[in-house]
């Protein structure tokens, strides 16, 4: 996924977006948000997928019993609730930070 978007990124970065040159900073920016996204997407997975792993497979095996399936599916949710109550609250102070700004 992140490939098609970075050889995007790069051609139209290089291309000045067709402009005759000249670079559309929006567009930059709006393709670095995409960019931080999937990025923060990607080590959110990465670090949900090593922490149930270590947790519930005791020994790894061509296939999941029933007990680890279960204990995967429990450990991604609260990882997930844990982290949006973490975004939830984080975002929440940035925006107080910045109306007392």
């Amino acid at each position: 996924v992140t490939l098609g978007m970075e050889s995007s990124f790069g051609s139209d970065f290089g291309s000045g977006g067709g402009g005759g040159g000249k670079l559309d900073p929006g567009l930059i920016m709006e393709q670095v948000k995409v960019q931080i996204a999937v990025a923060n997407a990607q080590e959110l997975l990465q670090r949900m997928t090593d922490k149930c792993f270590r947790k519930c497979i005791g020994k790894p095996g061509g296939a999941l019993d029933n007990s680890e399936q279960k204990c995967i599916a429990m450990c991604m949710d609260r990882y997930m609730d844990s982290w949006n109550t973490v975004s939830r609250a984080y975002n929440s102070r940035l925006q107080r930070e910045r109306a007392n700004m």
